[in-house]
């Protein structure tokens, strides 16, 4: 499996973010359950965070990224990466 990144950058207020960060948790505990080994987290400063999880195709992954409830609900702006690792 490769690892994707999807980078994200907030475009909606706190409040309605906050509204859809518990349909996001769960859905990364479901992709977790599933085998993609994923993890998700928020920057320091304000306004954006990451997901990072594996997947077998560039396909698999915008898919995957696509189901995000922060997507699906339009919360914020990303980018998806695939991501060599090169060393661990």
């Amino acid at each position: 499996m490769a690892t994707f990144v999807k980078i994200e950058k907030g475009i909606v207020n706190k409040t309605t973010f906050d509204r859809y960060v518990p349909a996001h948790k769960n859905y990364v505990r479901q992709l977790i359950d599933r085998g993609y080994k994923a993890k998700t987290g928020y920057w320091g400063e304000f306004g954006g965070g990451m997901l990072i999880f594996e997947a077998d195709t560039w396909s698999e992954a915008e898919k995957i990224v696509a189901q995000d409830p922060l997507i699906v609900h339009q919360c914020v702006d990303y980018e998806l990466h695939e991501w060599c690792i090169v060393v661990e």
